[in-house]
C-alpha cells in the first residue's frame, strides 16, 4: 500500500512539474518583429567600411541562433552614419523569448582609409562567429522592437605594429522603447562639431552633418551634460549645456547653438 501511495505521489509531482514547465514555455511562445539599425559614434579616420552579411540573435538558456530575416547586406561606411543617418539592416519576424546576443556576421570587404590610403581591416573571427553585442532582453509575443547598434569607431580600430589595422568592435545596443534621442542644430553651417552627451555612466557622441544637424540616438533615459566641440583648427572654445533631460521614447529637441 505504501509503495502504491509513493508511486501515485511521484506521478502527481511529475505531472505538476510538466504542467509548470509547459506554463513557462508558453510564456515565450509566439513571435514578434524586430528591426536592427546601425549608427556610428565618431572616429578620426576618413572612412571605415564594414561588410555586413547577416544579423543573428542568440537566445538565453540554449544554443539556438536565429537569422532575423532578409538582411540589407552590403558594405557600409560607418563614418557616414552621423547626423541622424542610420542603416536599416533588417526588419522581420523572430520567435518570442529571452535573447542574450545580437551578432553581426561580416564578409571580407572590410577596409579603412587613412591619409587618403586604403588599408584592409582585419576582423579576427568576425566572418565565423560574428561581432557579438550583448543585449539581454525579453521579446514578448506580438511586440515590435527597434534595436539601435551604435558602433564606436574610435575605440574599435586598433593600429597594428606592421602598419595595418584591425577591428575589435565596441558596439552599444539599445532598444528604442527604453531610450530617447537628442536632436539639434549648430551654426554657422560648415563648422563640423563633435556633440557628446554624458552623465557619468553613459557617453554617446556624434558629429553634425553638412546642414549642421545632429541626432544622438539610443540615449538611455536620464539627465545628461551636452558638450559641443567645434573643429579644433578653428580655435573655438567648447560649449557645455547641463541638465539635458532624456525620456524614453521621446526626442529631446535642443535650442540652436551658435559658435561665435
Amino acid at each position: 500500500m505504501k509503495n502504491v501511495l509513493k508511486f501515485s505521489l511521484m506521478i502527481m509531482l511529475f505531472t505538476a512539474f510538466v504542467s509548470c514547465k509547459d506554463d513557462d514555455d508558453s510564456n515565450i511562445q509566439g513571435s514578434a518583429t524586430m528591426s536592427v539599425k546601425l549608427v556610428d559614434a565618431p572616429g578620426d579616420y576618413e572612412a571605415v567600411y564594414v561588410d555586413v552579411q547577416d544579423v543573428v540573435i542568440k537566445y538565453n538558456g540554449n544554443n539556438d541562433e536565429v537569422s532575423i530575416g532578409e538582411i540589407n547586406a552590403g558594405v557600409y561606411n560607418l563614418l557616414e552614419l552621423t547626423g541622424g543617418i542610420s542603416v536599416l539592416l533588417v526588419n522581420d519576424e523572430i520567435p518570442a523569448g529571452s535573447i542574450s546576443q545580437i551578432r553581426l556576421i561580416l564578409g571580407t570587404e572590410n577596409s579603412i582609409v587613412v591619409d587618403g590610403e586604403s588599408y584592409p581591416l582585419d576582423t579576427p573571427s568576425s566572418q565565423q562567429s560574428g561581432l557579438k553585442v550583448q543585449v539581454n532582453e525579453t521579446i514578448e509575443d506580438g511586440g515590435h522592437y527597434d534595436v539601435i547598434l551604435d558602433f564606436n569607431v574610435e575605440e574599435s580600430i586598433v593600429a597594428q605594429g606592421n602598419g595595418g589595422y584591425s577591428l575589435h568592435p565596441v558596439i552599444r545596443a539599445s532598444l528604442a522603447v527604453d531610450s530617447g534621442s537628442i536632436t539639434g542644430l549648430v551654426l554657422p553651417l560648415g563648422v563640423q562639431t563633435l556633440v557628446t552627451a554624458s552623465n557619468g555612466n553613459t557617453i554617446i557622441s556624434t558629429y553634425t552633418n553638412a546642414q549642421g544637424n545632429y541626432v544622438l540616438q539610443g540615449v538611455p533615459e536620464g539627465t545628461y551634460t551636452l558638450t559641443l566641440e567645434a573643429d579644433a583648427n578653428l580655435g573655438l572654445p567648447p560649449i557645455t549645456i547641463p541638465d539635458v533631460e532624456v525620456i524614453a521614447g521621446v526626442a529631446t529637441e535642443m535650442e540652436v547653438v551658435t559658435f561665435q
